[in-house]
C-alpha cells in the first residue's frame, strides 16, 4: 500500500508532460464523488493499493500525480471520470415581468424536483448533474418549453472549477450510481 499526503504536480504541467511522455502510467480512476473526498483507499488499474490522506481543504483533479519513480520510469497519475452537467440559464427568464420571472422558477424547481434531478443554482445559473441520458434530459425540459429559460449540455470538468466541494459533492455524490449517496432523504419523502 502506498500512501498519499500530497500531490506532486499534474500532467498538464509542462514539466510533467515532459517526464510523463516517456514514462509508465498506472491510472488512479476516480468518479465525482471520489474525487471530493480526502481520505480514502483505492487500487489502481494495475491493482497497486493506494492510500490517499490529503489536507482537509484539498481534493485531487484529473491528471495529478501522486507516485513518481524516475528510475523505473513510472507514475501513478489520477484520472476523473465526470459525467456532464446541464447547465440552466435563467438569465433572460430573470429579464423578465417579476410575475413570470417567479411563476417560471417555481415551475422549473417544482419540474426538476418531480424528476429528483439533484440541483445547485450559482447567481443566474441552476447545475444538474446527468442522471439520464442527455436526449432524454433535453425532451423533458422541451416538454415544459419554459420562457426565457435556455439550457446546455457541458462537460463536468468544465463546471467543478465553480463549485465549492459540498456544492460539487452534492450535484456528483447525489447522481452517481455507487449508493455512496442517495438524495431522497432531501426531498422530504417518507
Amino acid at each position: 500500500m502506498i500512501l498519499i499526503e500530497s500531490v506532486l504536480g499534474n500532467a498538464r504541467d509542462a514539466v510533467w508532460k515532459d517526464r510523463l511522455h516517456a514514462a509508465r502510467i498506472d491510472w488512479l480512476v476516480l468518479d465525482q464523488w471520489e474525487a471530493q473526498k480526502n481520505r480514502f483507499r483505492k487500487h489502481t488499474a494495475d491493482n497497486v493499493e493506494i492510500a490517499v490522506a490529503t489536507d482537509r481543504n484539498t481534493h485531487l483533479h484529473d491528471g495529478d500525480i501522486l507516485v513518481w519513480d524516475e528510475n523505473v520510469p513510472c507514475a501513478v497519475v489520477v484520472k476523473v471520470e465526470l459525467k456532464a452537467v446541464m447547465v440552466i440559464d435563467l438569465t433572460q427568464a430573470m429579464a423578465q415581468p417579476p410575475e413570470l420571472s417567479m411563476r417560471t422558477c417555481v415551475e422549473l424547481g417544482h419540474a426538476i424536483g418531480n424528476q429528483h434531478w439533484p440541483a445547485i443554482v450559482k447567481g443566474n445559473k441552476v447545475f444538474v448533474p446527468l442522471t439520464l441520458d442527455q436526449k432524454v434530459m433535453s425532451s423533458v425540459m422541451r416538454t415544459y418549453a419554459f420562457p426565457g429559460i435556455t439550457y446546455d449540455f457541458v462537460p463536468g470538468a468544465e463546471v467543478i472549477p465553480y463549485l465549492a466541494p459540498h456544492e460539487a459533492r452534492r450535484l456528483f455524490g447525489g447522481a452517481d450510481s455507487s449508493g455512496h449517496a442517495h438524495s431522497h432523504h432531501a426531498h422530504g419523502h417518507g
